[in-house]
């Protein structure tokens, strides 16, 4: 006879193998060792969604806190009589009270039931079930099992999307801090991973697509990766596979779910359509890509509001520049002072600190500061050479003029132009007008504004007089400093000089003399 006929074919695999998924972790606690057999024993290939159940026993109350502190169990077994005869009923409401577990399913086990009445019991202890140790017979013992663990998975789903919805609104709140596309498509990769609870974002991806004639090939202008390599996000490509994916969901016109990946599919209200893909390394669950999808809608109002609040920036700018303009040019100047100004102004507010936000809003409402000039008589405006008395008690009239007009509307960026056309002639020492303000009592964005106003209109051309040497001017700012210039503000343009010459060189005046000079032999 063949030795092979006494070798058995091993066709088994590890258990680890067989069930991939994590067991469900059932806590017997019962002061008889025999229940804790029986019931492994009965419930030993007991498997739900394919995952079988992991045991752990508890012979005492004590023993079952101690258990109960180190792991998240689906369902524990109680018996109500173990170190005293209410022990199990004390342990339950340690459970709920305690601990603040709700999720666990208790089921309350007694082999004298005069000591626990049903009735009182189920009434009084937040228990799922009550059963005398007789009735659980092997049927029983299995449906109970079924019973009971569908209950916790469907509690659980539950309180994963009540989690995944209360990050979804934490989420979509941030979305209201963006100002810019940009900014927006940065904060959905960011917020994505807060809403599937993960700190480890492998592949997130957002893009616009734009309009193409082949169905097959999108162009993809790529708003933000989390690939922390990628240093320019315009620069950035995205893998053929991903690509793929993209252009299906573009042409079925929806989202895309797999265990692998979220293809978020969503168009906004004005037609314009954005992609979001999300893979995380682990498998998506069925809950992830639910919460996903929720998002994606939501992002996709966020993303109209966000495209809606940079038009209306943009207008504002465009007509904060065309109003600025129409005063220089009614003064015989070019708007590229205006547009100078508002960058130096925008500059000068980012270095002192005060956010992006504020700097912008005074980069939009800084062209204005002499929108007052419009009450000005033209022979005075435009008088080559220089004001007399009178005449320079009537310019000076300009500040005040230009708050009374721009103070009349409630749009937040007149508003603050009407502040920088009152103080723009302020000085540090209380010596400008129209108020006569001295210090820190002159408003940090009529500080500004003085500042750039001036170093401007030194440094450029005017009707009046020549540019003046960049020596000259950086003199007399050195000059001015605490007296009419703001200290502070007058050292970060001297240390970022550079940066305001850029600005300069940037926006010049035709035929425009500007301020020259070796600043090494200042």
């Amino acid at each position: 006879m063949s030795d092979f006929l006494f070798c058995d074919d091993d066709d088994s695999q590890p258990e680890e193998m067989l069930f991939s998924k994590p067991a469900w972790k059932v806590l017997i606690i019962d002061d008889e060792p025999d229940v804790h057999e029986i019931t492994k024993l009965v419930l030993n290939d007991f498997q739900l969604d394919d995952r079988r159940l992991d045991f752990y026993s508890a012979h005492s109350a004590a023993e079952a806190k101690e258990l109960l502190k180190q792991h998240d169990f689906c369902v524990a077994f109680v018996d109500v009589v173990m170190e005293t005869s209410h022990a199990g009923l004390d342990l339950i409401k340690y459970i709920r009270k305690d601990l603040n577990d709700h999720i666990i399913r208790l089921v309350l086990r007694t082999g004298q039931p005069g000591e626990a009445p049903e009735s009182s019991v189920i009434r009084e202890y937040d228990i799922n079930d009550y059963k005398h140790k007789t009735e659980l017979t092997d049927r029983k013992l299995t449906t109970l099992m079924f019973s009971t663990l569908r209950s916790y998975r469907d509690i659980v789903t539950i309180e994963k999307h009540k989690t995944g919805l209360e990050r979804i609104i934490n989420a979509t709140i941030n979305f209201l801090d963006c100002n810019t596309i940009t900014e927006f498509a940065s904060a959905v990769l960011s917020q994505v991973a807060n809403v599937l609870g993960i700190s480890d974002r492998k592949i997130l991806c957002c893009a616009a697509v734009s309009a193409t004639d082949k169905p097959d090939v999108l162009d993809l202008d790529i708003l933000a990766v989390s690939d922390e390599s990628v240093e320019d996000v315009s620069q950035a490509s995205v893998p053929s596979e991903i690509n793929e994916l993209f252009v299906r969901a573009h042409n079925e016109r929806c989202s895309i779910h797999s265990p692998e990946h979220f293809v978020g599919y969503f168009i906004t209200r004005k037609g314009l359509e954005n992609l979001l893909y999300v893979s995380h390394g682990d498998e998506l669950t069925p809950e992830e890509h639910d919460i996903l999808e929720f998002f994606t809608n939501n992002i996709a109002v966020a993303y109209d509001n966000i495209r809606m609040r940079e038009v209306v920036k943009s207008s504002q700018k465009e007509l904060s520049y065309i109003l600025g303009e129409a005063v220089e040019r009614r003064s015989k100047e070019t708007g590229s002072h205006v547009k100078r100004v508002a960058n130096y102004s925008y500059m000068l507010a980012t270095y002192i600190g005060l956010g992006e936000y504020t700097s912008e809003q005074i980069k939009l409402a800084s062209p204005l500061h002499d929108v007052g000039k419009i009450g000005i008589p033209d022979k005075i405006l435009n008088k080559p050479a220089k004001l007399d008395e009178q005449e320079w008690e009537v310019m000076k009239t300009h500040a005040q003029l230009g708050y009374d007009i721009l103070s009349q509307s409630q749009n937040e960026i007149l508003q603050l132009g009407a502040k920088i056309a009152q103080q723009h002639h302020e000085k540090y020492d209380g010596s400008g007008y129209p108020l006569g303000l001295k210090g820190k009592h002159i408003d940090i964005v009529g500080r500004i504004t003085a500042l750039a106003d001036v170093f401007d209109a030194l440094a450029s051309s005017r009707c009046y007089k020549p540019a003046w040497p960049l020596e000259k001017v950086l003199d007399l700012l050195e000059k001015e400093k605490g007296k009419h210039f703001d200290p502070e503000l007058v050292d970060i343009l001297l240390e970022n000089l550079d940066e305001f010459l850029a600005i300069r060189d940037a926006f010049p005046d035709p035929d425009m003399e500007i301020a020259t000079g070796d600043l090494e032999n200042r």
